[in-house]
């Protein structure tokens, strides 16, 4: 199931609300990454806004500006996002072939549902941070109204960044 399916959308551009982003915080913090890779983001992105607030020195870099995550290396610490959902297990792929830390927010459902993905994580070292409610996307940065309320629960899946595999947080919509 494709999240630009499940939205009628017609693609799967969907941003993140700045609540989901803070539970990765303390984390990254934790760790001493300093310098953070956001490779699906614009300035727009709550991420790089959240992420340049908190101290970090952030790069980003976006397809629609050329760059393809999948084509470039950028140096970093670590890298996070919330990556397009149709092409989650590519992207987890790239990731883990990198061997940089990373902390990605998406979608739970079907995310160990394939043999190919099963085996991907099987063979890698993962976490999965998971979050006591629902994310709710949305489509405009101008208005950040929840445009996605989607029928599965989001998680960070991360790689050298939770201290042990699995981890709660709590969120706070506001």
């Amino acid at each position: 199931m494709k999240l630009d399916i499940v939205a009628n959308s017609g693609n799967d551009e969907f941003y993140t609300p700045e609540y989901a982003i803070m539970p990765i915080i303390p984390y990254l913090k934790t760790r001493n990454y300093k310098k953070i890779w956001c490779p699906f983001d614009s300035n727009k992105s709550n991420f790089v806004k959240i992420l340049l607030e908190n101290g970090f020195d952030v790069v980003f870099s976006h397809i629609e500006n050329g760059e393809d995550f999948f084509e470039i290396n950028m140096d970093c610490d670590c890298i996070v996002s919330n990556p397009p959902y149709s092409i989650k297990a590519k992207v987890f792929d790239r990731l883990f072939s990198l061997k940089k830390p990373f902390a990605m927010l998406v979608g739970v459902v079907g995310l160990f549902e394939s043999q190919q993905r099963f085996e991907m994580f099987k063979n890698n070292t993962f976490e999965i941070l998971y979050l006591n409610k629902r994310v709710a996307y949305f489509k405009s940065y101008s208005e950040q109204k929840p445009s996605l309320n989607p029928p599965f629960s989001s998680v960070y899946v991360t790689s050298m960044v939770l201290p042990q595999q699995i981890c709660f947080e709590r969120i706070s919509k506001k």
